[in-house]
């Protein structure tokens, strides 16, 4: 079995980013966001290999 890959509610990606819920959804709307998954009340989950796959995109960005 493969191992699990943590879906992480965007209260802790955005206290792992450290960033508002409102600059959060603006860079979403952009596609500069991690991707996201949404569920059907509504909620939304961010992988966590997707969070890690994001922060190492940034730091490529950033060199």
């Amino acid at each position: 079995m493969p191992p699990k890959d943590p879906k992480l509610r965007l209260e802790a990606v955005l206290e792992e980013i450290d960033m508002s819920r409102s600059a959060y959804y603006r860079m979403r709307a952009l596609g500069k966001a991690p991707k996201t998954i949404k569920l059907p009340n509504g909620q939304i989950r961010v992988r966590r290999s997707d969070l890690d796959a994001w922060w190492a995109a940034q730091e490529l960005e950033a060199a």
